[in-house]
């Protein structure tokens, strides 16, 4: 079944609910929700040949418009590709040519940047702010959305690997109806009343989190900023009410301590689900403390988006349990529509509290990376998605996790693959070999810093190296320090030891 139809049933069954919101105003309710993406999903297939199977790249920021292109998309049977809006412009051009998009939504300045990036024009580059975009919402609207079968691909979300360009993970209609009803089984509630506000980029969790509010034609609030303002936030809340938010456990420390100065209790906000990154247990706590208990937590992959384990409402606010420290610093239990496994590197089962890698299999996980056979093959392994990730099970099926095996960084919530920036940073002339890793940042989570070789005859300063990384990769992705060494420790068959950098970090830190 194509997700869409639950747009268009939410159109038929409530057409007078509030739907679309840019803060306080209301632009549209159900009934006008779907018929601008039946209008759509009509021009797009009229105007632009896109039919079911086609891919449509969203390259823009945050906009009520973001989720009439992408339902819009879906009308037509084809799949979404969400673009970060924070990416370079070469970045995005690669995954849309990857990707083999026909259309790509976009909003300005980023068509215009992207433009210039591209080898190859795209058919189609829309602007959803402007005339284009208006006229594809005048179309004659389709009866209903294109027929697609659960297997058919919805998402396409590119994530980046420690061995290269980034991959397109294949998300089909039904992996996404999984993860909306493991989300209303295991971690909240969905009602009419509630608010989805889309503070976190519409391209990774906060957009797929908008299918259970459109399933229960809840509202859908985009701040005027068009992102994370705290200020912004409680004022939306207040007013609006019933408020749920996906949030960082970054943008969750920013607003615990804006509520803390500010004398805020979170009126307005019923839920903050929480993942994407680490939130530490003093954090956490400290949440609770001030907003009270609003809080669930996730824990998910782009392969099996949102959907590995959860930590309920309940668990996180319960302080009666004996062990509830050890259950808070977790990431909750499996969710109901899948299992996980630790196990050691031949794939065998690893006793309760023993460290291993998380192993996931059901209904959500991926069906494979976009026109990657070797990748698939190395993820997927008789029907287990292997999360690269290391974790131990307790004795009541809690989830902790213990450290990466894969060396992503993640700040404020974003992963970061250090190849991706060495790459960058040994385009320089004057640099010889490079090797980055994340440090503890109070804020961010972890920050990035680069160990860099230099050529003696050149020798670049730093200044000079984060104005080249900017260049080519996104301003997020940069290293926030840098080392300069005559040389990078390595094993003997060459390979950069980071673990031995990570210790040269520590020592600098006085073994912290």
């Amino acid at each position: 079944m194509n997700v869409a139809e639950w747009l268009a049933r939410s159109g038929q069954k409530y057409p007078g609910h509030p739907a679309l919101f840019s803060g306080e105003r209301q632009l549209s309710d159900y009934q006008g929700f779907a018929r601008s993406a039946a209008a759509i999903g009509a021009g797009l297939r009229d105007h632009h040949g896109v039919r079911p199977g086609d891919r449509v790249a969203i390259f823009a920021k945050n906009s009520p418009a973001y989720l009439e292109a992408m339902f819009g998309a879906w009308f037509a049977g084809a799949a979404i590709v969400p673009i970060n809006a924070k990416l370079h412009a070469k970045e995005a051009a690669y995954i849309i040519a990857n990707s083999g998009a026909s259309v790509v939504f976009c909003s300005a300045p980023l068509g215009a940047e992207l433009t210039g990036a591209l080898e190859q024009p795209v058919p189609a580059l829309i602007d959803l702010a402007g005339a284009e975009f208006e006229a594809l919402r005048r179309s004659q609207p389709l009866v209903a959305p294109m027929a697609r079968d659960g297997a058919d691909m919805a998402w396409l979300f590119y994530t980046s690997g420690t061995t290269g360009r980034p991959k397109g993970v294949m998300i089909s209609h039904a992996n996404m109806q999984a993860m909306v009803f493991s989300y209303l089984a295991d971690v909240d509630a969905v009602h009419s009343t509630d608010a989805a506000l889309y503070a976190a980029p519409l391209s990774h969790g906060a957009g797929l989190y908008c299918l259970q509010h459109v399933l229960k034609a809840a509202r859908h609030v985009v701040p005027v900023t068009g992102g994370f303002e705290p200020d912004e936030i409680f004022a939306l809340a207040r007013s609006l009410g019933d408020i749920h938010i996906f949030a960082a456990p970054t943008m969750v420390k920013r607003l615990v301590a804006a509520a803390r100065e500010r004398g805020e209790a979170g009126e307005g906000i019923r839920t903050i689900v929480y993942g994407g990154g680490p939130m530490y247990l003093a954090d956490i706590v400290e949440a609770v403390e001030v907003l009270g208990p609003r809080f669930c937590q996730i824990y998910g992959q782009g392969e099996s988006p949102m959907t590995i384990t959860a930590l309920d409402r309940a668990s996180v606010a319960d302080r009666a349990h004996p062990r509830w420290r050890e259950r808070l610093a977790s990431v909750g239990t499996a969710q109901s529509s899948v299992e996980v496994r630790i196990v050691d590197e031949a794939g065998n089962v690893m006793a309760t509290g023993k460290t291993g890698e998380i192993v996931v299999r059901g209904a959500p996980v991926m069906s494979g990376y976009w026109r990657d056979r070797e990748a698939s093959a190395a993820a997927l392994r008789d029907g287990w998605l292997w999360t690269g990730d290391m974790g131990a099970l307790d004795a009541d099926g809690f989830l902790t996790l213990k450290d990466r095996s894969k060396d992503v960084i993640i700040s404020g919530g974003t992963n970061i693959y250090p190849r991706e920036v060495e790459e960058a940073l040994l385009t320089h002339p004057g640099v010889r070999e490079a090797s980055v890793i994340g440090v503890p940042d109070a804020e961010w989570g972890e920050t990035i810093l680069a160990f860099v070789v230099t050529d003696a005859e050149t020798s670049p300063e730093a200044a000079e190296l984060d104005q080249h990384c900017l260049a080519s990769i996104a301003r997020f992705k940069r290293p926030k320090a840098y080392r300069f060494v005559t040389e990078l420790p390595k094993n003997n068959y060459g390979k950069v030891l980071k673990t031995e950098l990570r210790r040269l970090y520590a020592a600098e830190q006085g073994g912290s």
